[in-house]
């Protein structure tokens, strides 16, 4: 009886196993039903989705749209000028005075590790609310 429950598990096991890698990454054969992924917003089109007055709310908008839409953990000044650079945006002036700002208000802090060799900075809850409720369109 033991061995029966012992053999049932490692089966359940291996199901579960090979269900959570279908999830992950859905065969070719799977993917005639099912509908096509959702296309990410590009930087621009976020960019147009909020109300900013100034060079540094357009710097909190467009860090936003890295970490919540590219995914990105943490970013450094290289990632600020990019994301610019792919909204076709004039970029800051001075890039690290836009982000320190933006620290100084609360709106973002230093990441616990460097990126790249660089100074990291991540949003913080603080920032993430300011962006969602209050340069909403």
């Amino acid at each position: 009886m033991i061995k029966t429950i012992e053999q049932r598990l490692a089966e359940l096991e291996a199901r579960v196993t090979s269900l959570e890698k279908r999830a992950a990454a859905p065969h070719e054969s799977d993917t005639d039903s099912r509908l096509p992924p959702r296309k990410k917003m590009s930087a621009k089109e976020f960019l147009m989705t909020k109300t900013f007055k100034s060079e540094l709310e357009k710097t909190l908008v467009l860090v936003y749209h890295l970490e919540h839409v590219e995914g990105m953990l943490s970013f450094n000044v290289n990632d600020v000028v990019g994301v610019f650079r792919a909204a076709k945006e004039k970029k800051p002036v001075n890039p690290n005075d836009a982000v320190a700002k933006n620290v100084a208000r609360g709106f973002l802090m230093d990441a616990a590790e460097k990126k790249e060799g660089k100074k990291a900075w991540t949003l913080t809850a603080t920032g993430e609310r300011y962006v969602e409720q209050e340069l909403g369109k």
